[in-house]
């Protein structure tokens, strides 16, 4: 490409002389992101598509420009333009080198890449400014290749990562100016908050969704959107209208256990095309599966897996009784948000337990070698609905794992209650999402 359109591109994506759209602030990610940059690592901010990094990545510049820094030390390149062609190394060098040329900064410039994937080999050059201290590489993608075992292996740690989720509700509550600041909000504001939570458990998190009035059409258009870019372009599919049905598969039936071999049958593929299937749909963030626990790592692969949507609105959107099935939405809901929490403490590890009598817990919480806690999910708003099966799987769950405690996150009730010695909490779950610190 010619110098001029390269400039000409990249003045509209920087803050060199205009202000740009940095939408909502989400503090959460840019304060990580702040106490990353301290490092000498390669920041890679990875999500499933439209769940915000690109406003992330430029509140993150606009933070560093509010703290002094000169806006021209910053460059934010954007391979989702449609302008630059033959996206490769090469273009990356052009882009670079125009940019050094006539913006000309006086530091050790912060070089945003936004969709860096599309580029094959970006981590070798990655890494050559990196290791050069030519530049603060901060890169986004749409897909788990990121942090994959050969990205890992060039990069050796010389990157840190930033997982982007779609909204928490907290965070919708924020872009719904609904003000859940402390406890006496929570009582003040209950049915305010519950109405949101409603919303939230029909609609998801994506920001554009949580702001927009069409919000079913977006939702369709998104799942198309990860699909077709970062599935079926990113790996080469021909049997689309099989990797679309196993996709439509899962999202009408998060929270439930699956194997590879039952998917294969049903659909009329073989196990190890399932599997592979699968795994392109997790790679780009659509779903993500839970393992069951065990103590035996041969047991935990050889089990059924539970599956999960990333975001709920998605499964909603794509055909999922909503009305019919709150049991099993709350339940993909927490998912979401431990795996959220997972990502912000690591090693934390997420299972579901099961014993030899089928009585099951949907989550268990294990930090390092340490379990941490057991969650059960229940659609019910007064204790006498609360099933039996419920209780007695979680005080067995409790005994096997030698922890005295145990929670039950229902639709409304709340409480608390004792088995034996062991102490059952209630909480509900619109509550249980906004008391985590």
């Amino acid at each position: 490409m010619k110098k001029g359109e390269i400039l000409e591109i990249l003045n509209d994506w920087n803050f060199w002389k205009k202000e740009l759209n940095t939408g909502i602030k989400r503090d959460n990610y840019i304060q990580k992101a702040e106490s990353f940059l301290k490092t000498n690592m390669i920041l890679g901010i990875l999500g499933i598509r439209r769940s915000g990094k690109s406003f992330i990545m430029r509140q993150i510049a606009k933070t560093l420009i509010d703290g002094g820094l000169d806006a021209k030390e910053i460059l934010i390149i954007n391979f989702e333009d449609r302008r630059f062609a033959d996206i490769s190394i090469k273009l990356l060098d052009e882009i670079f080198a125009t940019y050094l040329e006539y913006v000309n900064p006086q530091h050790t410039p912060y070089v945003f890449v936004d969709e860096v994937h599309l580029v094959n080999g970006w981590e070798r050059w990655a890494r050559t400014l990196n290791e050069l201290q030519k530049a603060k590489i901060i890169v986004s993608g749409s897909t788990s290749q990121l942090i994959s075992k050969e990205l890992a292996t060039t990069l050796t740690g010389r990157h840190l990562d930033l997982r982007v989720f779609p909204l928490g509700f907290r965070e919708f509550l924020e872009f719904k100016k609904i003000n859940a600041g402390d406890s006496l909000d929570l009582i003040n504001k209950k049915i305010e908050l519950r109405r949101a939570f409603r919303e939230y458990s029909q609609y998801g998190g994506f920001p554009e969704v949580v702001l927009s009035e069409a919000k079913d059409g977006i939702l369709a258009s998104y799942f198309e959107g990860v699909l077709t870019k970062d599935v079926v372009k990113r790996f080469s599919i021909k049997k689309i209208n099989k990797i679309e049905a196993l996709a439509k598969f899962y999202l009408t039936n998060i929270s439930n256990s699956i194997t590879f071999r039952s998917l294969g049958s049903a659909l009329k593929i073989s196990k190890d095309t399932a599997e592979k299937y699968s795994y392109y749909l997790e790679n780009a963030f659509l779903f993500f599966f839970i393992k069951r626990f065990s103590f035996s790592v041969k047991e935990q692969d050889n089990s059924p897996k539970k599956v999960y949507s990333l975001d709920i609105g998605l499964s909603n959107a794509m055909g999922f009784r909503f009305s019919e099935n709150l049991g099993r939405i709350m339940e993909n809901i927490v998912a979401i948000e431990l795996l959220r929490r997972a990502s912000q403490k690591p090693p934390t590890e997420i299972y579901y337990w099961k014993d030899l009598t089928g009585r099951e817990v949907d989550f268990v919480v294990k930090e390092g070698i340490e379990t941490k806690e057991l969650i059960q999910v229940t659609y019910v708003s007064s204790k006498d609905d609360i099933a039996k099966r419920e209780t007695d799987a979680l005080v067995n769950a409790m005994k096997e794992l030698k922890l005295n405690k145990g929670s039950i996150l229902t639709d409304d009730f709340e409480g608390e209650e004792k088995f034996d010695g062991f102490v059952i909490k209630y909480v509900p779950l619109w509550k249980w999402l906004l008391n985590y610190k």
